[in-house]
C-alpha cells in the first residue's frame, strides 16, 4: 500500500497534517484533564470542564465530518471506524451531562473523571500501532490536505462556540441535585 502523501512545506505557515492536528488536540485535552484533577476551586473546575467539553465537541465533529470518512474510503477498516463512532457517541452523552451540571453537583467530578478515562481509551486506540492513525499514515490519504480541511472546520466551529450567548450561568442554569433538595425543603 502506498504511503500517505506528504507535501514539502514552503516557508509559509507550518500547517499540520491531519494526524498531527488531531494529536495536538489530544495533548491539549489531556493537559486540561490533568489540571482539572488538581483543581480545588469550583470556578476553576467549571472553566476547565467547559474548555474540555467544547474542545471535545469540536474534535469529534471534525473527525466525524472529515477524517473518519476519508479514513473509511482510503483504508476500508469499518471495524475501527464503527468503534470510534460508538466511543464518540458515549463521550457526547457524558459531555451533555457535564454541561447540564456544575461543580455543585455531587457527581460533577466523577463525570469529568469518567470522561477523562473514556477519552484516554479512545486516544490510545487511535494512536497505537495498528490503530486508526497508523493505518491512515500507511494509506494513500493526503494527510496535508485533510489537515487543512480539519483546521478550517475547527476554526469555524470554535468561532461558533465563541458566539454563543453568555447570559446562561455555569452549568446551563441548572441547580445541582443538592441545591434542588435544599430548595424543596425550604433551605438555600
Amino acid at each position: 500500500m502506498a504511503k500517505a502523501k506528504r507535501k514539502v512545506s514552503s516557508g509559509r505557515d507550518q500547517a499540520q497534517d491531519a494526524i498531527a492536528l488531531l494529536k495536538a488536540d489530544h495533548r491539549q485535552v489531556e493537559e486540561w484533564f490533568g489540571q482539572f484533577e488538581k483543581a480545588r476551586d469550583a470556578d476553576r473546575k467549571q472553566k476547565l470542564a467547559t474548555q474540555i467539553c467544547n474542545a471535545l465537541k469540536v474534535h469529534a465533529t471534525i473527525e466525524e465530518e472529515i477524517f473518519y470518512p476519508a479514513f473509511l474510503e482510503a483504508v476500508d477498516d469499518s471495524d475501527l471506524h464503527h468503534e470510534a463512532i460508538v466511543e464518540h457517541n458515549g463521550a457526547k452523552k457524558l459531555i451533555a451531562e457535564i454541561e447540564d451540571s456544575s461543580p455543585d453537583d455531587d457527581y460533577f467530578d466523577a463525570k469529568v473523571t469518567v470522561l477523562s478515562e473514556m477519552i484516554k481509551h479512545h486516544v490510545k486506540e487511535e494512536e497505537q500501532p495498528g490503530g486508526m492513525f497508523s493505518e491512515a499514515r500507511g494509506s494513500d490519504m493526503d494527510l496535508d490536505a485533510l489537515g487543512e480541511q480539519l483546521a478550517t472546520r475547527k476554526a469555524e466551529l470554535e468561532s461558533e462556540q465563541d458566539e454563543e450567548p453568555e447570559d446562561v450561568p455555569p452549568g446551563g442554569g441548572r441547580k445541582s441535585r443538592g441545591q434542588e433538595d435544599r430548595l424543596m425543603k425550604g433551605g438555600r
